[in-house]
């Protein structure tokens, strides 16, 4: 009976070591796009943190479309009943997969590693569906950024405007001194990047919720964002005859060089000031919009989690879901990406001024109630209605003939669909 006990002890020892030693060598299969330069040595950190815990990583990036391309390949995989760990999907696109009933929860590790404590409200509740985690951020872009040449703005003996009713003197000298006011490239999502700047300074935080987030119909086409819609029409006066399909790098480019006074673009903005071997606050400045000190309109780059059948893939899903919120990962993505951490009270020692002012305003913001979804970037509304409120703001920003009413009637029209 002993020797039966003792050879039952040591099969049971053997399976248990076994199946350790199956959750520890996991396959984690991650979808994403990050196949740029500093993305890619990002990804290649994560990719060390996970083999470190014993797992493998399966790498399975899809390049090119701005994550179109990855979410076809994305879809089939599902509907195969072969989905990948996780997926890089932002926004209310993770609501949309959350209702398919594909996501697993992640609440168990959230609260081990206090991501309630550490995320604010907004940011969490985009990481939810129905009150579950089901992703985890990887950073946070702020969008409504003015990156402005301060030699140029010397030189036209103006200063830097703050506010939109600051901002028309001030160009004019700039053009008068022979410089271009505004550098822009003419394509839809850069008109609605620069439309949701302007509809932030003109309205403030809590317009822009009300009407870009919930889509009220009243203030669409409210004296407010007709106002909004006028003052754009004023910035389109003051970029160059030849924006039309110019890629953002090259209006950024025309900033670094000196031939153009300003941009209006997210912080990935900042990487081409870096290559240039620039540095904030000498050669260039990073200003809030203007009217948007006290707000932020995020961009959040986010790991969606998919239900794995086995206990060894879940356990590799965790430990992916940690590492990407640990401070080590956060940090090293973020230099990369010119980004800032989701994760608030990092240490920021290693980030330049410009990221320093990000975060210190991301926490501002998130206290006051400024902290709202980049429309333009699909974080704030259905990805149909953002494109065709996209659209309409795109038709106006190239139209002469209409007018900031009839644009704003139709603004409200588009936000209806669905």
């Amino acid at each position: 009976m002993k020797t039966l006990i003792k050879t039952l002890h040591a099969a049971l020892m053997t399976t248990s070591l076994l199946a350790a030693a199956g959750a520890q060598a996991a396959d984690v299969e991650v979808l994403h796009w990050w196949t740029a330069g500093g993305e890619a040595r990002s990804v290649a950190e994560l990719k060390k943190m996970l083999e470190a815990k014993g797992h493998k990583w399966k790498d399975f990036a899809v390049a090119g479309g701005g994550g179109e391309n990855a979410m076809t390949v994305l879809k089939s995989r599902v509907v195969s009943g072969n989905p990948p760990t996780a997926a890089q999907i932002k926004g209310p696109s993770i609501q949309e997969w959350g209702a398919e009933g594909v996501l697993a929860n992640m609440n168990d590790v959230a609260k081990a590693g206090n991501w309630d404590g550490l995320l604010p409200p907004v940011v969490a509740n985009v990481m939810k569906y129905k009150g579950n985690y089901v992703a985890v951020p990887v950073n946070v872009h702020r969008v409504n950024w003015m990156w402005a040449n301060p030699e140029v703005f010397k030189k036209a003996g103006v200063a830097i405007p703050k506010t939109w009713d600051e901002f028309p003197a001030a160009a004019e000298k700039l053009q008068k001194a022979g410089f271009i006011p505004v550098a822009h490239g003419g394509q839809p999502w850069q008109d609605f990047t620069v439309f949701e700047s302007v509809v932030m300074g003109v309205g403030g935080p809590a317009f822009y919720k009300k009407a870009l987030v919930d889509l009220d119909q009243a203030s669409l086409k409210g004296p407010t964002m007709i106002k909004a819609l006028e003052t754009l029409q004023m910035v389109r006066k003051y970029i160059d005859k030849d924006a039309a399909n110019r890629d953002w790098n090259l209006a950024t480019a025309m900033v670094i060089n000196g031939k153009a006074a300003m941009q209006f673009m997210g912080d990935w903005a900042k990487g081409e000031f870096s290559a240039a071997g620039k540095k904030p606050g000498k050669d260039y400045v990073c200003l809030p919009a203007p009217g948007s000190a006290n707000a932020f309109t995020f961009n959040i780059d986010s790991l969606v989690m998919f239900t794995q059948k086995s206990a060894d893939a879940k356990k590799g899903q965790q430990d992916l879901a940690t590492a990407v919120m640990s401070p080590e990962f956060q940090e090293v993505f973020n230099l990369n990406k010119g980004s800032i951490p989701a994760r608030q009270g990092m240490d920021l020692a290693k980030f330049d001024d410009c990221a320093k002012q990000s975060a210190a305003d991301f926490t501002a913001s998130a206290k006051s109630g400024g902290l709202v979804p980049s429309i333009a970037h699909q974080m704030a509304v259905p990805a149909a209605t953002a494109g065709a409120i996209q659209d309409v703001v795109t038709q106006f920003f190239n139209s002469h003939t209409m007018t900031p009413k009839a644009a704003a009637d139709k603004l409200a029209l588009a936000a209806k669909v669905r």
